[in-house]
């Protein structure tokens, strides 16, 4: 009867205590490909061959990607759902690989300074979430 008792006093304990996720129950290292042109899919091959040589990939990112006739395609990528970076590339590029080289050390600048300024905001008043 006291195992009993102890089991149930358990299970009541963790129904009425809140589950909180952490940060280490997140999933990273995932970049995700939202492309549909030819283009657009060497963009992302470069891109991320370049960001899983220079860095940890303890993020998650979107490479999203916009064709036009007229102007070729917007490539924008997408870092915790804020834009990092946006261009345009015509649809006769040749060099493809060294922008996408170049976008990839420029996100990776960018997610850089952004848990920079994480770590520094002052959040004695309002949760990270309210601000």
């Amino acid at each position: 009867m006291n195992r009993l008792a102890a089991v149930l006093g358990l299970v009541v304990a963790l129904l009425c205590s809140p589950l909180q996720a952490s940060e280490e129950d997140e999933m990273k290292g995932f970049i995700v490909d939202n492309t549909i042109s030819h283009i657009g899919h060497d963009f992302y091959y470069s891109f991320t061959e370049r960001l899983r040589a220079t860095s940890r990939l303890d993020f998650n990112l979107v490479v999203r990607e916009r064709p036009s006739a007229r102007w070729g395609s917007l490539v924008t990528v997408e870092y915790q759902q804020r834009l990092v970076y946006r261009r345009f590339l015509p649809p006769n590029t040749v060099e493809l690989q060294a922008v996408a080289y170049e976008a990839a050390d420029l996100v990776k600048a960018q997610i850089i300074q952004r848990k920079l300024e994480a770590l520094l905001q002052d959040t004695t008043d309002l949760e990270k979430d309210e601000l």
